[in-house]
């Protein structure tokens, strides 16, 4: 790793390796790829900070298979440091299959009894944690299993205490626990958060609001400073309490919306923990997040700081 006084993003969650149906002739095509939200969004912060002094980490844990041993190399090409993760025995590396029709993008999972489903508190790797600028937390990272959740927590704790900021996208997924249990928990982390990045289909159901500004202004009320609501092709609401501004979405040919919220992530917490402001960093995480669904799969699309840069460009033509 770099100098000690580089920024440091930690994301905790659950990698999965992923299977994208194709589009083409034959519907029985399916690409290998690599997915799990807060992977996505931690390779989605490297490639747009690379070159910088800004270093991005990984906490998780993964089955001594192949799949594990893919994601590790993966980690390692995209500069992800993957120190924190551990190795699983006697547990597998997730899958997901990614099939599309019509109505848009549908996921099937493989991930009962996963390796980062068993993550608990004695595994977390502290030192990492305490140097952490910022950590990224995701809803699915504490759905998965009661004690991924408490570790969850846990690493929470450690980093607020050392002085970092909580990066929270609630990312709800009803098939992994019931919604009584999910708005419990993520409106408990909300509380302890910095800043939010909700999708505006979960966060209505999370939050009992409907409009966007209703369920920004939800979110602030549970303690939020910041506030980045997610609106798919129509762009963001951007809230730092005293401001608030609609940012409009990126046109682009867009194929596979799979992993475009984590590059929103990834992207908004890269430009916080390099100076910009709220809207500044909504504005390039918007950019970013469109050029991810310019090809298939979370992962191969992600773009890189000079094509965001491009693009800002000649929006401002």
């Amino acid at each position: 790793m770099s100098e000690p006084s580089a920024p440091l993003l930690v994301a905790i969650g659950e990698p999965m390796i992923e299977f994208n149906q194709t589009r083409g002739d034959d519907p029985s095509l399916w690409l290998q790829g690599f997915g799990g939200d807060t992977s996505n969004m931690a390779i989605a912060a490297a490639r747009l900070s690379h070159g910088t002094t800004l270093r991005v980490a990984y906490v998780t844990s993964v089955g001594d298979d192949a799949f594990g041993h893919m994601f590790l190399k993966l980690w390692s090409e995209e500069h992800v440091d993957a120190t924190g993760v551990t190795r699983d025995r006697h547990a597998p590396t997730a899958v997901y299959f990614v099939s599309h029709d019509a109505q848009g993008h549908a996921f099937s999972y493989l991930r009962a009894g996963s390796a980062a489903s068993r993550m608990n508190v004695e595994t977390l790797p502290m030192q990492t944690l305490r140097m952490a600028s910022a950590l990224h937390v995701s809803g699915i990272s504490q759905a998965i299993s009661t004690s991924a959740c408490d570790a969850c927590f846990a690493a929470i704790d450690v980093v607020r205490n050392a002085g970092g900021k909580i990066a929270y996208d609630p990312n709800l997924r009803v098939k992994l626990w019931p919604l009584a249990r999910a708005r419990a928990i993520v409106r408990a982390t909300v509380a302890m958060a910095d800043w939010i990045m909700p999708s505006y289909d979960e966060a209505r159901d999370l939050f009992d609001a409907s409009s966007p500004d209703a369920i920004v202004d939800a979110v602030h009320a549970l303690g939020a400073p910041i506030v980045a609501l997610k609106l798919g092709a129509q762009g963001c609401l951007v809230s730092d309490g005293q401001r608030r501004e609609r940012i409009a979405g990126r046109r682009v040919d867009a194929v596979d919306a799979t992993g475009a919220g984590d590059c929103f992530d990834g992207a908004f917490i890269v430009r916080l923990l390099q100076g910009d402001d709220a809207f500044e960093a909504a504005r390039y995480a918007n950019v970013a997040a469109a050029l991810a669904t310019t090809g298939f799969g979370a992962v191969a699309p992600l773009p890189d700081d000079a094509a965001v840069r491009a693009c800002l460009v000649e929006a401002a033509a």
